[in-house]
């Protein structure tokens, strides 16, 4: 087993391959009574990406960034990542004090990282409130925060150092939808800055929304990786037309050569192909069928991983 990180972590050894912030090489983790929990791990982070990693719970998500991290040491396999001083991780959220304010809390946090310059302590404290958005609220209470404002605040934390590479441990968890959007919007932000974010997550809705590349695990095990865009096209796009005449509309879906034409009330499916929707909608119109509505509907995060696995985990929490 080895363990690589960038020049500048205390192993010296070399970077990343490429243009990856994150690389692993069957990476491993077997507890004690054979417990399996990370299984020949293979991932490819790419520098400037927000790399989602999905799972549901018990994946091994966590089991993973606690190795990247060096708390957890691996069984087997090697992994290589950007310098440790250069990595902001945020892994079940660090405890605030309710009373202090939000600034204090962050000068505390940073006092006690022996490697972190006290005479700029204040710039940097600074630098990270107003890059989550939360100068306004610095001098206010932390027992006075929204929940969206208090992870915000977490990720503050781990951005009072200039970072590469930000590690997101299910960020949205447990907020409402307005912290939510909060936190989802900052995780674009800090990309748009060139920061690599790696996001763990079992809510492939929220995964969709910010991410630009994803891995799936499934009981430990790597089952599909690449960009988003990438997972979602290995399944044929569909058109879904809303109409009265269903029936007719799919005899007329057939007959242009639509394959996996599915009948469902009102509404009938079918494989797009390379059939351009306004045709199949005027050759539908012209055919005497009442379109109500047509779309074209693309596979989603949540049905790959079905098709992939045959099971499915949460999509919205």
């Amino acid at each position: 087993m080895s363990v690589t990180l960038e020049a500048g972590a205390p192993s010296g050894a070399s970077p990343p391959a490429g243009g990856d912030a994150i690389v692993t090489d069957g990476l491993t983790k077997r507890f004690k009574g054979g417990q399996v929990a990370v299984d020949s791990l293979d991932l490819a982070v790419p520098r400037g990406s927000v790399y989602g990693f999905l799972g549901p719970n018990g994946s091994g998500k966590t089991t993973t960034i606690r190795m990247l991290l060096g708390l957890v040491t691996p069984t087997s396999g090697s992994y290589t990542v950007v310098p440790l001083p250069r990595v902001g991780a945020l892994v079940e959220g660090p405890a605030f004090y309710p009373y202090l304010s939000g600034e204090a809390n962050l000068l505390r946090y940073d006092a006690a990282d022996p490697t972190a310059p006290r005479r700029t302590a204040r710039a940097r404290v600074a630098a990270a409130l107003d890059r989550v958005g939360l100068s306004a609220a610095a001098a206010k209470r932390y027992r006075h925060y929204s929940l969206g404002m208090r992870q915000r605040l977490a990720i503050a934390a781990a951005l009072l150092g200039p970072r590469e590479l930000l590690i997101l441990d299910e960020p949205t968890n447990g907020l409402d939808p307005q912290g939510t959007r909060e936190v989802r919007s900052l995780v674009k932000e800090i990309a748009a800055d060139g920061t690599t974010v790696f996001v763990s997550s079992h809510l492939l809705a929220e995964v969709e929304h910010m991410c630009t590349h994803a891995a799936i695990m499934r009981a430990g095990r790597l089952v599909a990786q690449g960009t988003i865009a990438s997972l979602s096209g290995g399944r044929a796009p569909r058109i879904r037309v809303e109409t009265p005449d269903a029936a007719d509309a799919a005899r007329v879906l057939r007959g242009l050569g639509l394959s996996a034409v599915v009948l469902d009330g009102v509404e009938v499916s079918a494989e797009l192909g390379g059939h351009a929707p306004e045709r199949l909608n005027a050759s539908l119109v012209e055919a005497g069928v009442a379109v109500r509505g047509l779309s074209v509907v693309r596979p989603s995060l949540e049905e790959v991983f079905v098709g992939l696995t045959g099971e499915g985990f949460d999509v919205e929490g």
